[in-house]
């Protein structure tokens, strides 16, 4: 947990990623992006390429406003069948992307970018979790959407949830939720060696 600097700033809204780093230990500070940096998907991305770009976006909006730190800048998406599924927009939408997840597999993608200041050395990583969600049926979505959960999350669903429908096939539990602490531990170490 070796950090660059003794400030480091989470440049989102997200309580999932402030959850996440706080019990893994870390102090921090919040100072997110502004609304302008977190838009802005272009149809010739790929997924890994959109959550890259965003993520550095928000550090780069923050960065500025600290004079000396590391700026941690994050976005997720996931993605079925080609189609790129960020934070619903409204129940409609959110119905839309379960009813596309139920049964398949999908990929979630992370895109992390650290902002040193005041040299102003970037890092960005994208990290993958291939998922599968259960053949729900309709009762379980309306349900789950009656909840209020799906708001704010890529897929119009929440891992952490614990509803038992979604099954890791491979990679990090913590990048569905929001964050992928294992690489934010080794993008931390490179940036502190260099």
């Amino acid at each position: 947990m070796a950090i660059p600097s003794d400030r480091l700033i989470l440049a989102s809204r997200s309580p999932r990623r402030r959850e996440l780093l706080a019990a893994a230990g870390y102090r921090f500070e919040v100072l997110p992006a502004s609304e302008s940096a977190e838009c802005g998907i272009c149809s010739r991305e790929t997924p890994p390429e959109l959550v890259a770009r965003l993520a550095r976006q928000k550090a780069a909006d923050v960065a500025p406003a600290v004079a000396e730190g590391v700026v941690l800048g994050c976005d997720t998406v996931a993605e079925c069948g080609g189609r790129i599924l960020g934070k619903p927009t409204d129940v409609a939408h959110a119905r839309e992307m379960l009813e596309l997840l139920r049964g398949r597999e999908h990929r979630v993608y992370s895109g992390v970018c650290l902002w040193r200041r005041p040299d102003d050395r970037t890092l960005v990583r994208v990290d993958t979790t291939v998922l599968e969600m259960d053949r729900i049926d309709d009762a379980d979505i309306e349900e789950y959407l009656r909840s209020g959960l799906w708001e704010g999350k890529a897929g119009a669903f929440g891992y952490q949830d614990r509803r038992g429908w979604l099954h890791i096939r491979s990679g990090s539990e913590s990048n569905v939720v929001g964050l992928p602490m294992e690489m934010l531990e080794a993008m931390l170490a490179e940036l502190a060696a260099g």
